[in-house]
């Protein structure tokens, strides 16, 4: 029987192969931008390692040059050590503007000998309220590890050392809108959010431990690179990837069955089961 593609996956679809898929293993200094923060954001070993220090003055951040409309994302880090409480440390994929998109990762810091909580969510044209909350299964000051993120048409997938720890599918055909009009760049920063960030504030930053410091490293991108020349993404020029497999990538069931492994034994929040936040009943995406 012919399987019939729904015209909506078509065009999306068409947008990628038309789009122009690069493979960048990164290089700082080329890839990315110091957007604040001076001196407390620095870049060593010929564009290899990248730091982010946070004192009582201010944080850091910075952004990639290129935007991405599509593509699989990866960065290694590894986060503040010691006690981190009042710090996070966010790693995140964002477009412009009041409706835009978001996929979020952020570190939350914690009390020496207290695990990270690694806080998710998706924005789509403007409207978030999807967290997710997990603990990892590791120390993550003591080593770099890898968080990636997988962003296509019919999926995104949250992954730590290739692990999935969430998927948020495209539910569209149920009127869920989904990131895939808005380009979208990477952005990180270590910043001071003691008024939420641990224990919902009630643990505050301890300024005798500053400064705070994040590292970054080999950062992957094999990606649809946005044209800021024109309005859509225009081909530049056509060749194949050898790691394009992002394009179509879903969970398989080796891969479902890690999901659930994560889910189950590291998950400390789920706004699906929130009922006390929709007392009507969970988003409709969480339905199916």
């Amino acid at each position: 029987m012919t399987k019939i593609i729904p015209s909506s996956l078509l065009l999306l679809l068409v947008v990628i192969s038309s789009s122009l898929i690069v493979s960048s293993s990164g290089n700082f200094f080329q890839d990315f931008a110091i957007t604040w923060g001076d001196h407390r954001a620095k870049i060593f070993n010929g564009g290899q390692l990248l730091t982010l220090s946070l004192d009582r003055v201010s944080g850091a951040g910075f952004r990639s040059n290129s935007e991405y409309l599509f593509g699989s994302i990866d960065m290694q880090l590894k986060l503040v050590a010691g006690n981190s409480a009042g710090t996070v440390t966010a790693y995140y994929l964002s477009s412009q503007g009041f409706n835009h998109d978001e996929i979020d990762f952020e570190f939350l810091g914690n009390l020496s000998g207290d695990p990270y909580i690694l806080h998710t969510n998706v924005f789509t044209q403007g409207k978030g309220n999807r967290e997710q909350q997990f603990y990892l299964w590791f120390d993550p000051t003591k080593n770099f590890h890898t968080y990636s993120v997988v962003w296509n048409p019919r999926n995104i997938i949250f992954l730590v050392d290739k692990i999935p720890i969430r998927e948020f599918m495209n539910r569209e055909s149920i009127g869920i809108p989904f990131p895939k009009n808005q380009p979208m760049r990477i952005y990180s920063s270590l910043w001071n959010a003691d008024d939420w960030a641990t224990r919902g504030g009630l643990i505050k930053t301890d300024w005798s431990k500053a400064p705070f410091t994040a590292f970054y490293k080999n950062f992957n991108a094999d990606a649809c690179v946005w044209s800021s020349k024109s309005s859509s993404c225009t081909p530049t020029s056509t060749y194949s990837v050898p790691n394009n497999a992002w394009q179509s990538q879903q969970l398989d069931p080796v891969n479902r069955r890690r999901l659930r492994w994560v889910q189950k034994n590291y998950m400390i929040y789920n706004y699906c089961s929130d009922f006390k936040r929709f007392p009507q009943g969970p988003p409709r995406e969480c339905r199916r």
